[in-house]
């Protein structure tokens, strides 16, 4: 169990960011990896030139790398920002663009998951103000989504380092997917089970994989403390995720951690090499 019967994907937003984007890909298949996941690398652009999703498609494609979740536009990731559909005025008008652009570049490359990021509170909206332009937006995307037959994620972050970010708890992150589906009758959102923030929030991570298994879409990982690879820290990573295997988990578990001080490609030693290709 555990890592032996886990389907791993590498963030690309965080792991090999010493190289140029384009190069990404290939570098995580030279890892022996041959699924990834990517924050929405433009965070300036909500809508980029054809040409630039193009290019990213072409390097994803000429790599042999299968995209398996994206990010819609977030803000500044990484960065202050902790995404952009609950904030009022343009920052909302940014999400709602990229909505279609985004879904239209990943399925055109066969991935139909997409986390759409709350965003931090705001002084010039009341969070019930937010919270409901949040939902609106939420279940635009949903339904946009659901033309693809995908699926849309929604994911709690961590207090500590998103102190302005309302969804910091698993509870609060299923309850928002809980108004999503019921706004849309589509029942295509899901919860974005981060091992990582709900360690850093103090949550019961067995606790956690017992309750939400059933209506988590997507894993991510990382080490506690350091938000490194697995074994750098003190999290039962590999426990953890056989526990998720047993509650009937079979998704994608994205690698979301910081190598440290070496190259990206150094830092998969806890993970034997027949052990990264997708299966």
């Amino acid at each position: 169990m555990g890592f032996t019967d886990t389907r791993f994907n590498v963030n690309l937003s965080i792991l090999f960011t010493e190289l140029p984007l384009l190069e990404r890909p290939a570098a995580a298949r030279a890892a022996g990896f041959t699924a990834v996941e990517l924050w929405w690398p433009w965070v300036d652009a909500p809508t980029p030139e054809r040409a630039e999703l193009a290019a990213l498609a072409d390097a994803l494609r000429d790599a042999g790398t299968q995209l398996t979740g994206l990010n819609f536009y977030a803000g500044q990731l990484p960065g202050p920002d902790r995404g952009a559909l609950s904030v009022p005025g343009e920052e909302s008008e940014r999400f709602r663009a990229n909505v279609p652009v985004a879904i239209d570049f990943a399925a055109a490359l066969g991935c139909t998951t997409f986390n759409a990021l709350y965003g931090n509170r705001v002084e010039q909206a009341t969070p019930q103000e937010q919270d409901a332009l949040a939902l609106e937006n939420l279940a635009f995307a949903a339904r946009a989504v659901g033309e693809v037959g995908g699926t849309l994620l929604i994911e709690a972050l961590n207090a500590p380092e998103s102190p302005a970010c309302p969804i910091v708890s698993a509870p609060k992150a299923v309850e928002v997917v809980d108004a999503v589906n019921a706004a849309t009758g589509l029942d295509n959102a899901r919860f974005l089970m981060d091992l990582y923030h709900l360690a850093m929030n103090g949550e019961d991570l067995v606790e956690v994989i017992d309750r939400y298994t059933a209506r988590t879409g997507h894993v991510q990982i990382a080490d506690n403390p350091g938000r490194g690879a697995p074994g750098t820290g003190s999290l039962p990573l590999e426990e953890l995720l056989g526990r998720l295997r047993k509650a009937g988990y079979q998704g994608w578990v994205g690698l979301e951690y910081k190598p440290g001080e070496r190259p990206s490609a150094e830092s998969f030693g806890w993970l034997p090499p027949a052990l990264r290709a997708a299966r």
